[in-house]
């Protein structure tokens, strides 16, 4: 199977199956000398952790990450720097219950990748979808946290905005709610979460699952990232958010909203700034224009389609 690589400068492939022994990465491309500790890297797992609440996979996963190439320690013993060789990190895995899966061995899942796998390689692994099992995310979530430190300065953050039908208000956005440890959706409308709770329960006691819309912001963003034509930035952006397992579209700014602007409301106004640049008074172009970064904030919203693992159930081959 190709195409388990992405990124150019910094470079990041990913291996493992959900229901392997273990998985994880490869970076290439970090440059020397970038410092952090194996805390940073184990603390955006644990948000990502699965089982955490009734809401998500039941899956109980520690997903404690191991670093087996690419760092020294430094003299206080936790810090680690890197020595611009490939970073190899690995978490294994200890609650597969492959069995739970011997039923569906010789049917096609709808909503599943299990027959356009078959199809295409002649094999496929029943067992949680393989490759293209979400579990997939741990090996992103830890090269992720490397990749925070390249850039100084740089915040990047996300949010649940939307489940199904059901919306946040925007004028309750509070970015510190996000990581409230009782906030079980990520949601920055602390409004939302009752809302989305009930609606939810409802979803799961039908035995069905919905989809949900997540936005990311990135702030500080150094103007002049990306290149026209084939290396726009949000070009890059689209394709790894893409690439994530169940994520069916991709939005960067206004997005699809900006089809039904004119021009002069998409349009992004311009003023001069007290500290010497460009002050735009709005953001619809979400920070890139010709497919590079203008400094603003960058946004991009994806859209995750309903799980496919539901109780219901729905008509099949074998």
């Amino acid at each position: 199977m190709s195409h388990n690589t992405f990124g150019h400068l910094f470079r990041v492939t990913t291996w493992g199956e959900s229901h392997g022994p273990a998985l994880g990465c490869v970076v290439d491309g970090c440059p020397p000398g970038i410092r952090f500790t194996l805390k940073d890297v184990q603390d955006e797992l644990d948000r990502r952790r699965p089982g955490q609440s009734r809401f998500v996979t039941q899956r109980r996963e520690p997903d404690e990450v191991k670093i087996l190439s690419g760092v020294l320690p430094d003299e206080d013993g936790e810090t680690l720097v890197t020595t611009g060789t490939p970073i190899s990190m690995m978490i294994e895995n200890v609650d597969q219950r492959s069995r739970d899966y011997g039923a569906i061995a010789r049917q096609y899942r709808p909503g599943h990748a299990d027959y356009a796998y078959d199809v295409k390689y002649g094999i496929r692994d029943y067992r949680g979808g393989g490759r293209s099992s979400a579990r997939e995310t741990a090996a992103r979530v830890a090269a992720g946290a490397i990749a925070r430190r390249i850039v100084p300065g740089m915040v990047v953050r996300g949010a649940l905005v939307a489940v199904g039908e059901k919306e946040i208000d925007r004028s309750n956005w509070d970015w510190d709610f996000v990581g409230d440890p009782e906030n079980p959706f990520f949601t920055p409308d602390a409004k939302s979460v009752p809302v989305f709770a009930e609606y939810l329960d409802g979803i799961r006691k039908a035995g069905s699952s919905v989809g949900a819309l997540v936005e990311i912001v990135a702030e500080n963003v150094p103007p002049g990232l990306g290149a026209p034509i084939y290396g726009k930035l949000d070009q890059d952006i689209a394709a790894g958010l893409m690439s994530i397992n169940a994520v069916k579209g991709v939005e960067i700014g206004a997005g699809f909203q900006a089809a039904r602007f004119t021009g002069e409301q998409n349009a992004d106004e311009m003023r001069m700034g007290n500290e010497g640049r460009p002050r735009f008074l709005s953001n619809h172009a979400g920070g890139i224009l010709g497919g590079i970064s203008t400094g603003e904030p960058v946004v991009a919203r994806f859209a995750v389609k309903p799980t496919s693992s539901i109780l219901a159930p729905r008509r099949t081959i074998d």
